[in-house]
């Protein structure tokens, strides 16, 4: 957010020259709109969001662009610098606080349905302190966390496998995110369906039969529920490059896409030991002081947490005026600045390790600290001010959007995007 103030504090830029503005089969923005700076560009089919047609104004006027190496002069080279205890307390802090409010429900709410709603509350803020945890392990995964790569691999594993994430398998995965973000077929999670795909006329079909609000709602719970859990199992939402994957079993039936080598079976088989024995012992657990202790304490928590996971995953790489590519259409400078930060206020900044509000720093450098993210945020919004990203659209409204116009995408010329129906195309 901060990034953004930057850019929105400095003077109108000078127009740039024209480019090929225009997209087949896409009508061009004639200031009916209300956003003149689109004028002369494709009009989004899906509208627009708090960027204003931006991302689509960048992957039109391409020579904007710079460098890779460019990219990384402009970010302060202190930010790289990581500092091993500093960022032991941060995870420490997620931690005692996961555990720590864990225990005080455990201690003082009884365990009977007249109490359910403030259960309810209660898993939900768990959730939110365990989303810090997770955060913590993503930075360990990234080598982001300590120049002691040992130790930030045991840190890494302790807190991703007790959340029942697999710890090295995610690491190779989204690694692979990082490298393809926003290719439409080599990027990973949240890669969007395509419009005349079996996925897409089923998206879309769905939306007819169910209309707007009911779309929405069953939209987001399949994202926020069961998205987390179905991309581990069966690679959901990503890139058709990798098949049917599993982040537990890199052999068949499922493919080894995202695993081709045999060091990385070897670590998603460590990933998914771990994850085994965190099950075993729940299931344990559950043996001696039965299944509801569990279900409170445990399993409604680690659904709050994917739900955080996935809206940060699903907000940051999507939104009705922000295109993919393909081919060789797609590199990696363009692909990284798709990225979108969001504001998420200095609670959940706190909490989560601005995981949201610095996401564009994270995907151009992810071994940056997130404790130096913010200051790597405005180098880059202030040297790149055309095409850095920030929405500065309240939560709710931009899920909102995105749930209800993000439904599949169509190829106009060297650019996939957004069609809220399917009568657009």
């Amino acid at each position: 957010k901060a990034g953004a103030a930057a850019v929105e504090a400095r003077p109108a830029p000078a127009p740039v020259p024209p480019g090929p503005r225009s997209l087949s089969g896409l009508p061009v923005e004639d200031g009916s709109g209300g956003i003149p700076e689109h004028i002369g560009y494709a009009a989004p089919p899906a509208g627009y969001s708090g960027l204003r047609g931006k991302a689509l104004r960048a992957a039109a006027d391409k020579h904007l662009y710079p460098t890779r190496t460019q990219v990384m002069q402009a970010i302060p080279k202190h930010c790289f610098q990581k500092d091993t205890a500093r960022s032991m307390m941060y995870a420490a802090i997620s931690t005692v606080l996961t555990f720590g409010w864990a225990a005080l429900g455990a201690a003082f709410l009884p365990m009977t349905w007249a109490w359910a709603p403030v259960w309810a509350v209660h898993a939900f803020i768990s959730g939110t302190f365990a989303t810090g945890m997770w955060v913590a392990a993503h930075e360990c995964g990234h080598g982001a966390f300590s120049d002691n790569k040992r130790l930030q691999d045991v840190v890494g594993y302790a807190l991703h496998t007790v959340l029942c994430v697999p710890y090295f398998s995610w690491q190779r995965s989204h690694h692979v995110h990082h490298l393809y973000t926003n290719h439409m077929e080599k990027g990973e999670t949240h890669v969007p369906y395509v419009a005349d795909s079996h996925h897409g006329k089923g998206n879309y079909a769905m939306k007819n039969i169910l209309g707007e609000d009911a779309f929405v709602l069953v939209n987001q719970v399949f994202h926020l529920v069961f998205g987390w859990p179905a991309y581990l199992l069966s690679g959901a939402t990503g890139g058709s490059e990798y098949g049917l994957t599993n982040h537990f079993v890199p052999v068949k039936p499922f493919s080894d896409g995202l695993f081709p080598t045999e060091t990385h079976k070897k670590k998603v088989w460590i990933s998914a030991a771990g994850v085994l024995a965190v099950i075993g012992a729940l299931t344990f657990a559950s043996t001696k002081v039965g299944f509801l202790p569990i279900f409170l304490l445990y399993v409604l928590p680690y659904m709050a947490c994917n739900f955080w996971l996935v809206l940060y995953t699903w907000l940051q790489h999507t939104d009705v005026d922000v295109p993919h590519f393909n081919g060789d259409e797609w590199d990696w400078v363009k692909g990284t600045f798709m990225t979108i930060d969001r504001p998420y206020g200095p609670v959940l900044d706190f909490l989560h390790h601005r995981i949201g509000s610095t996401h564009v720093a994270h995907h151009v450098a992810h071994t940056i600290p997130h404790y130096h993210a913010k200051e790597a945020t405005e180098a880059l919004a202030t040297a790149f001010p055309h095409i850095y990203l920030y929405d500065p659209t309240p939560l709710h409204k931009a899920l909102w959007r995105v749930s209800r116009d993000c439904v599949a995408v169509h190829q106009h010329d060297d650019q996939y995007v957004f069609h809220p129906t399917d009568k657009t195309f």
